[in-house]
């Protein structure tokens, strides 16, 4: 007979368990700018900033340090041989640039012998790698729910069919529809037990479909959104904001980071990150080597300190 106390009985120790979680689920280093914070599955990143400020770049140096091997024949390449799978919802994300990036990595990380042939680089390893990123685009909110609805059946083909799951899932845009879903008519089947169509409950969809598909297939969500800043205060209430950062790094009235920002999401969006970080242009006069800097600061969790980077001729990012 079992005994009545069996069920306080310990499966592991506490060192076990921690190292089944931190094996699980490791702590994961991403390509800067977004190194300060190590990330692990579960999280979800937001990537805020106008346009242009390098974030659809940042998920590309992402993606290719995610699909790369830490090693092949005896090359160092730093990844983790993991899949992505990126989602479109502005529709102007040309693939063609991850194989552009992917290829200069793949030359750069074998030094000197693939200077001399750069048309004889590691076609196996650069097929490899981008059979690792799945691409698909949204034209409308419908468009990206199906997809997420769908996803989990697409991510269990891919993962017995490379024996991997897929790492990170990133979405370029997520509040491309915002203006599209914000004009939705205010509409139902009829049906008490079903919700009326709005931003809201778009939104609220979105996040369950998102939660359950990380429940059943663990992995860091990517997610980057345009910015806006600034609203109806007055410019001394602008003015005292600017002085409360008079003693951080990027702390010039000239520089646009001084407007407040704004976040327009809705709610059930804004609670679901974990993770945000802000990026921001540099005015004209503040130009590094002709190039245009970038400026970023976390929001949440909020850092006291702020990176300032620039992207370099081969569109890499290079921190100042």
């Amino acid at each position: 007979m079992t005994s009545p106390f069996s069920w306080i009985k310990a499966d592991e120790t506490a060192k076990e368990a921690l190292v089944r979680i931190l094996t699980e689920r490791p702590l994961v280093q991403l390509p800067a700018p977004l190194h300060r914070l190590p990330l692990r599955v579960g999280n979800v990143v937001e990537i805020v900033g106008p346009s242009p400020s390098a974030k659809t770049l940042i998920l590309i140096q992402a993606a290719i340090n995610c699909i790369l091997p830490k090693e092949w024949k005896g090359v160092q390449y730093g990844g983790l041989e993991r899949s992505v799978f990126f989602i479109d919802l502005e529709c102007r994300f040309d693939v063609y640039s991850v194989a552009q990036a992917l290829e200069r990595r793949i030359i750069r990380a074998n030094g000197s012998r693939s200077k001399q042939n750069k048309d004889e680089f590691d076609k196996e390893l650069f097929a490899s790698c981008m059979g690792r990123f799945l691409y698909t685009r949204c034209y409308n909110s419908f468009e990206f729910l199906a997809t997420l609805k769908t996803l989990h059946f697409q991510l269990q083909k891919e993962k017995e069919k490379r024996t991997s799951d897929v790492y990170m899932l990133m979405i370029d845009s997520i509040g491309a529809f915002y203006w599209m879903d914000r004009a939705l008519p205010s509409s139902s089947s009829g049906s008490n037990n079903r919700k009326s169509i709005s931003l809201q409950t778009v939104a609220e969809t979105i996040v369950h479909e998102i939660q359950r598909l990380v429940l059943m297939h663990p992995m860091i969500v990517l997610a980057t959104k345009s910015a806006t800043f600034g609203d109806k205060q007055s410019t001394n209430e602008l003015i005292r904001y600017s002085g409360k950062r008079s003693n951080e790094k990027v702390s010039d009235s000239r520089f646009p980071q001084n407007l407040p920002y704004r976040d327009y999401m809705p709610s059930a969006w804004q609670s679901f990150v974990s993770h945000r970080i802000l990026f921001r242009a540099s005015d004209s006069e503040s130009r590094h080597q002709n190039r245009s800097t970038f400026f970023t600061e976390w929001l949440l969790p909020s850092l006291k300190f702020s990176d300032k980077f620039i992207v370099n001729d081969d569109g890499l990012i290079e921190i100042l």
